[in-house]
């Protein structure tokens, strides 16, 4: 499979935490699967941090996806372009970009967000 995983789907990877859903989870671990992080999930991630709205310890976001295996997924001109052509189902512009960009690279979002179907990407949990 070809992953793209929503913010709470990577930091509940790194944290072991059990509301990652257990499909979910194996198709992480899978060694077939190929994981991505956006960059849109790290910029995320990194603001709510510095906001204290979330707890990573010193965990280094960016380190990690090398040390899990994942891909780094650069956010693209062509991808921002498709953000603004979405319809407005969801607000939120860093899911927009996760669904903008599981629409052009053909990636399954890894996500519990409901907000996500409407666009027609395909979700795992």
């Amino acid at each position: 499979m070809r992953l793209l995983l929503d913010s709470h789907a990577y930091i509940w990877w790194l944290t072991e935490d059990s509301r990652l859903g257990e499909r979910a989870r194996a198709a992480i671990a899978d060694p077939q699967s190929l994981v991505y992080v956006s960059a849109a999930t790290i910029w995320e991630v990194s603001i709510k941090a510095s906001l204290g709205r979330i707890h990573l310890g010193d965990a280094d976001l960016v380190a990690e996806i090398v040390e899990n295996d994942f891909i780094e997924l650069p956010i693209t001109a062509r991808h921002a372009d498709e953000t603004g052509k979405l319809s407005s189902h969801h607000h939120d512009p860093f899911d927009r970009m996760l669904i903008a960009q599981a629409q052009i690279e053909g990636l399954t979002c890894v996500t519990r967000d409901p907000a996500f179907l409407p666009y027609g990407v395909q979700t795992l949990w």
